[in-house]
C-alpha cells in the first residue's frame, strides 16, 4: 500500500525530469566540436592531394594549417621543398578566405640554393550549393602577390571552379583553373629558382575519395594535368594519393606521394601536414 503517492509521484517526475537533462547535455556535448571532427572531411588544395572539394569552412570557423610540407625530386637529382603557413576563416556562410605563406627551397644551376618567402598566397572560396542530384559547385579567386625574395616579379591572379558529388561508396572531385599572366620576366626564373615555378597556365585534375567515418580516415587519389606558365615547357601530369585522419576533436594530419610523369621537372613528390580547428572568439549577432 502506497501511504505517500504525491511523493512517489514528484519522486518519479524529478526522476524523469533528471533523465531528461542527462540525456539533452549528452546529445548537446559533440555539437561545438561537430564541424572540428569531421574536418579531415573538407578537403583542401595540397592537403594531401591537389584536387579539393567544393566547400568552404563552417561559418565563425577559424582553421590553421600548420606548414603543409612538400619534398620535391627531379629526374635531374636536384631537391625542391616548400612549406606554405596557411590561415582559413569562414566569415560569411559558405565562404571561406584565406592567406598563405608560402615559403620555398629551391636549387639552381652550379649547385646554387634558396630558401625565402615566395609571396602571399590570398584567396576566396565561395560554395554555390549544397549537393542534391547536381553536384556541389564551388568557385574560387585566388592571387599570388610579389612579396618576398622568391616571389613573382608580378602578383598572378587565378580562377578556379569546383565541383563535388558523392556516390554512396566514393566522392568524386573535379577542379579546373586558369591563370592569368604572362611568363615571370625574372633573369634566373628558367632556372626554377623562384616560388613562380610553382605556377600554371592552366590546370586540370579528377580525384576520388573514400571516407571510414567510424575512424575518421578519409583515402584519397587523383591525376592532374596542368601547362606552365613558360609556353615553352611541356605539358605536365601528376598522379598522386594520400590520407588525412582526425588525431583529436581539433587537430587533422594527412600526408601524400605521388610521381610526376611528364613536364620539366618530372619526379616524385612527397607531402605531409596538419591543421588545428578552433573558432572565432566573438559570438554572432542576434
Amino acid at each position: 500500500m502506497n501511504l505517500f503517492p504525491d511523493s512517489t509521484r514528484l519522486d518519479a517526475s524529478r526522476s524523469g525530469v533528471t533523465r531528461l537533462l542527462v540525456a539533452a547535455i549528452i546529445a548537446a556535448a559533440p555539437v561545438s566540436s561537430l564541424s572540428a571532427q569531421t574536418d579531415y572531411y573538407n578537403t583542401d588544395a595540397g592537403r594531401p592531394v591537389r584536387i579539393e572539394d567544393a566547400y568552404a569552412i563552417e561559418r565563425r570557423a577559424v582553421e590553421l594549417q600548420l606548414a603543409p610540407f612538400r619534398l620535391e625530386r627531379a629526374r635531374g637529382g636536384s631537391y625542391r621543398w616548400g612549406i606554405e603557413p596557411e590561415f582559413a576563416v569562414g566569415l560569411f556562410p559558405r565562404t571561406q578566405v584565406e592567406i598563405g605563406f608560402p615559403i620555398a627551397h629551391m636549387e639552381g644551376v652550379a649547385g646554387t640554393r634558396r630558401t625565402a618567402l615566395g609571396g602571399i598566397d590570398a584567396s576566396v572560396l565561395y560554395n554555390l550549393n549544397a549537393e542534391t542530384r547536381l553536384p556541389a559547385l564551388a568557385i574560387v579567386a585566388d592571387v599570388l602577390l610579389p612579396v618576398g625574395p622568391m616571389a613573382p616579379d608580378k602578383a598572378y591572379p587565378s580562377f578556379k571552379a569546383i565541383a563535388t558529388k558523392t556516390l554512396s561508396w566514393a566522392r568524386f572531385h573535379v577542379n579546373g583553373q586558369m591563370t592569368i599572366g604572362d611568363a615571370p620576366s625574372v633573369a634566373d626564373a628558367g632556372n626554377g629558382t623562384t616560388a613562380s615555378a610553382e605556377l600554371s597556365r592552366w590546370l586540370f585534375g579528377i580525384a576520388v575519395d573514400r571516407t571510414l567515418p567510424l575512424r575518421s580516415l578519409l583515402l584519397t587519389a587523383e591525376i592532374v594535368t596542368s601547362q606552365p606558365l613558360d609556353a615553352t615547357e611541356p605539358q605536365a601530369w601528376d598522379v598522386a594519393g594520400g590520407t588525412r585522419y582526425q588525431l583529436s576533436p581539433r587537430l587533422a594530419i594527412d600526408g601524400g606521394g605521388g610521381y610526376r610523369l611528364s613536364g620539366a621537372d618530372a619526379g616524385w613528390f612527397v607531402t605531409a601536414g596538419a591543421a588545428v580547428s578552433l573558432g572565432l572568439p566573438w559570438s554572432p549577432r542576434r
